[in-house]
């Protein structure tokens, strides 16, 4: 009821796959009832609420002599996202330092972002999950407070003062000695349950190296380049910009979608020429701005482990499979 005041997404079932498993997705709750916390992972990432896959920048009205550019960062009001897991938050931690700490930072997704109040979940791992291996099965901000299920009981991290705010109305009392060692026991719990390992050791090095190799095209022969992984993926953050002019030219207006880099007109320019015209090539770079570029720019992985590319890939190409085979191992 405290946080009835604000929009509340979080993770509920909206179906089942084709083996009649749970298929879970960040949605606004309406009923609590619908609230499942111990969903194991979402199809789409939350990201989609602070980075739409289709946005409008501005509308153009032409009135006689005169024009009205309006701008809408689509923002009316703050939510509430409750449930995410670590590497979500990982993520927008990660889009944050693209979009919003960049020197030149995107309005329309500063907005959104400003306007989140996070409350994040304790996960646990499932057998495509390898955020462990490049970092981001904990984290350490980038919330106002942060829940481990400890049983009869929730351990909570509070790093904002509406989060303190917040709790003031609740039964909580201050963890106790116990307390601790029952946490350290999840948390050692959770870290056995890791079946799926990247070793990523001077993986930008060996991609230095790699970057010509023969890998890649077998890579290559697979993928569809369809994009579901960039579509799927909660750091992807490429972007195209269209203007539509209405034809009594009287109205205008300019959006912004989102692209992948796995999509055959993703590096054509004007003139059409192509400069990844092949499927090996776009696939690679897709890989080299994850674990080479982004780490190059800001010292760490652009993915968090998530999973969520392989399991929607068409073609079964997952991140543990084709850097094992970069480094000449089977995956």
């Amino acid at each position: 009821r405290r946080l009835s005041g604000h929009p509340v997404i979080g993770p509920v079932e909206i179906g089942q796959d084709l083996k009649g498993r749970e298929i879970f997705s960040f949605e606004e709750i309406h009923r609590f009832e619908d609230l499942r916390l111990d969903y194991t992972n979402t199809v789409h990432p939350a990201k989609r609420y602070v980075l739409p896959s289709h946005e409008t920048l501005c509308t153009f009205d032409v009135q006689n002599a005169t024009w009205t550019k309006t701008v809408d960062y689509g923002v009316d009001r703050s939510y509430v996202f409750l449930g995410l897991h670590p590497c979500d938050i990982n993520a927008l931690n990660k889009l944050d330092k693209v979009l919003m700490e960049s020197p030149f930072p995107t309005p329309y997704y500063v907005a959104k972002r400003k306007n989140m109040f996070i409350i994040g979940l304790e996960c646990t791992p499932q057998p495509g999950c390898f955020c462990r291996s490049v970092g981001a099965d904990t984290v350490t901000h980038g919330f106002d407070m942060f829940l481990t299920d400890m049983g009869s009981a929730y351990f909570a991290e509070i790093q904002s003062a509406a989060a303190f705010s917040l709790l003031k109305g609740l039964k909580v009392r201050e963890p106790r000695e116990a307390d601790h060692r029952r946490y350290m026991e999840t948390v050692d719990r959770k870290n056995r349950l890791f079946t799926t390992t990247v070793d990523t050791t001077d993986l930008t090095k060996i991609l230095d190296m790699e970057f010509q190799s023969d890998v890649w095209k077998e890579w290559g022969k697979r993928c569809l380049s369809c994009g579901t992984c960039a579509s799927v993926c909660p750091t992807c953050y490429c972007y195209g910009v269209e203007e539509q002019v209405a034809m009594n030219l009287r109205t205008a207006k300019k959006t912004k979608h989102l692209h992948s880099c796995n999509l055959i007109d993703f590096a054509e320019v004007a003139g059409g020429h192509n400069f990844r015209p092949d499927p090996h090539v776009r696939l690679k770079y897709r890989y080299y701005h994850k674990h080479r570029g982004f780490v190059e720019a800001f010292e760490e992985s652009l993915c968090v482990g998530c999973g969520r590319c392989g399991t929607a890939c068409l073609a079964d190409i997952a991140p543990p499979d084709v850097i094992a085979s970069i480094r000449g191992k089977d995956g």
